[in-house]
């Protein structure tokens, strides 16, 4: 709340000095209090009490006064008050997470039933499907650190990589968290966008503590212990947060809350995103003012001048009540979260969001035109998107490079730019490899020697089916997850190996 204070700012400031306007209107309408009752001369006391309905002085709040209110509310609500930042709508919505699990023998303690291990892989799984579309990394810890998995958004390639860690895989014994600590900082650092770390552990040794004071990135804490116990090494950690074990979802709800208001937090130091209009929140209690001016003897005729005059200056896209109270962006967001984005794509005024609006409806030239005419290195990245999608792959691969000329060592640009030359390099083999000489002009006489390296040749190998069975599903399952274990402990060993060299 502090920090959303701190941020606090007007987008269009020069909405406010309509206040002013309003705070004259209210001094000159609202009726004075004189103090006194207006009784005609010969009129005896007690019969005059007696046809007075009320006396003005007693009233303490009118008309004009309800009418002011909400159009200083409008009047703010068209400045655009924000605290925080829109996050680029054509990168991930969440925060990047890289999870540090370690894997010793004393994770396999069974004071969490069935072990301390298997139940911080069912919160791990738990956290992967929550965060279904947000990218997670996995790191795995004892002697040495391990990167198990990169940063991805496949959950499927997570889930048999966790399943297959236990101690047995790992190198060597021992506490090494400031090492993975270092390795998922590393791994955040090819990230565009900011993230965390998240440690599942049941201890910490002291001697690893120093590192964590000096963590770039925010790190949080789940303690896979019983009974909420602490772990008390953690308790001196400034720079993070630590949430204890439960049996139901309360940990997962708490850690997922508190790693994306990091995310939000992040958001506001990085000047080239957008601020978040908020005007519109102000919208609900003006709206709700307005209604009582059609109480008998409230209703106010020349209010709706008032906010006619006030009413930032827009065409109108909307109908209803609504554009009365929120801009044309504000209207296109709305319809954005309602996934109706052609009616986003035809409200909004912002070209970035308009873009990314028919982007998001498939019209992917006119996004790749409105994207075309913007100076942004986001703007270059959507393009190339859009491109993409259209199937239009050198345009698509000279705006990736347009965006990493206005952001160089852009990973999101730089994979994008891979990706679109590795298309269109298969493309054009696959249109070689098909192409039959009949275009080239080559008669039915002459002698043609194609495909002499045997590309794009149909290689078909028929595996052997006889005296064998299938496996029954337990020892499927079983052989798939030795097979895993096999594979993690010998890359392990293996990065041991390159490490010491």
């Amino acid at each position: 709340m502090i920090e959303a204070l701190a941020e606090f700012h007007f987008i269009r400031t020069a909405y406010l000095l309509f206040l002013i306007p309003i705070a004259g209107l209210l001094w000159l309408l609202r009726p004075k209090r004189s103090g006194k009752t207006n009784v005609p001369s010969g009129i005896a006391p007690h019969l005059a009490k007696a046809l007075m309905l009320g006396a003005d002085d007693k009233r303490r709040y009118y008309p004009i006064d309800v009418a002011m209110i909400a159009a200083a509310l409008i009047a703010i609500a068209a400045a655009g008050p924000t605290w925080s930042r829109n996050p680029n709508p054509l990168l991930a919505d969440t925060a990047p997470l890289v999870i540090a699990l370690k894997v010793t023998d004393s994770m396999e303690d069974t004071d969490l039933a069935p072990s301390r291990l298997e139940r911080a892989k069912y919160k791990i799984t738990d956290i992967i499907n929550a965060r279904a579309g947000a990218r997670t990394a996995l790191v795995a810890y004892a002697g040495s650190p391990h990167r198990v998995a990169p940063l991805t958004e496949d959950a499927n390639i997570l889930r048999p990589l966790l399943e297959g860690l236990n101690p047995a895989v790992m190198p060597s014994p021992g506490d090494s968290a400031a090492g993975a600590l270092t390795l998922a900082q590393s791994i955040l650092d090819d990230s565009e966008t900011p993230g965390a770390v998240l440690f599942l552990l049941d201890d910490l040794d002291p001697s690893q503590i120093q590192e964590f004071e000096n963590a770039s990135s925010k790190v949080f804490f789940l303690t896979m212990l019983p009974n909420k116990q602490e772990i008390v090494q953690l308790n001196s950690l400034r720079n993070a947060s630590v949430v204890a074990f439960s049996n139901d979802d309360q940990d997962i709800t708490r850690l997922l809350r508190q790693i994306q208001t990091n995310y939000v937090d992040a958001l506001d130091d990085d000047d080239r995103l957008d601020w978040q209009d908020r005007g519109w929140v102000l919208a609900w209690p003006a709206a709700f003012l307005s209604l009582l001016w059609f109480r008998r003897g409230w209703v106010i005729r020349w209010a709706f001048l008032g906010l006619f005059l006030i009413k930032p200056a827009s065409p109108a896209k909307a109908e209803g009540w609504q554009d009365w109270f929120l801009t044309p962006d504000q209207l296109g967001q709305i319809a954005m979260n309602q996934k109706r984005f052609s009616d986003a794509a035809e409200l909004f005024e912002d070209p970035y969001h308009e873009g990314y609006a028919w982007l998001m409806v498939g019209q992917y030239p006119e996004a790749a035109a409105i994207f075309a005419e913007l100076n942004t290195p986001e703007a270059a990245f959507a393009e190339g998107m859009a491109r993409v999608r259209n199937r239009e792959y050198r345009p698509a691969i000279k705006a990736f490079e347009t965006a990493l000329e206005r952001h160089p060592n852009w990973p999101e640009a730089k994979h994008n730019l891979e990706v679109a030359i590795a298309i269109l390099d298969y493309v054009e083999t696959t249109r070689e490899q098909s192409d039959t000489g009949e275009e080239a002009g080559i008669g039915a006489d002459d002698t043609v020697f194609d495909n002499e390296a045997g590309r794009g040749e149909n290689t078909t190998i028929q595996a052997q089916t006889e005296g064998t069975k299938p496996l029954p599903a337990d020892q499927w399952i079983s052989a798939i997850d030795t097979d895993m274990q096999d594979f993690l402990r010998n890359r392990f060993l293996l990065e041991n190996q390159e490490k010491e060299q």
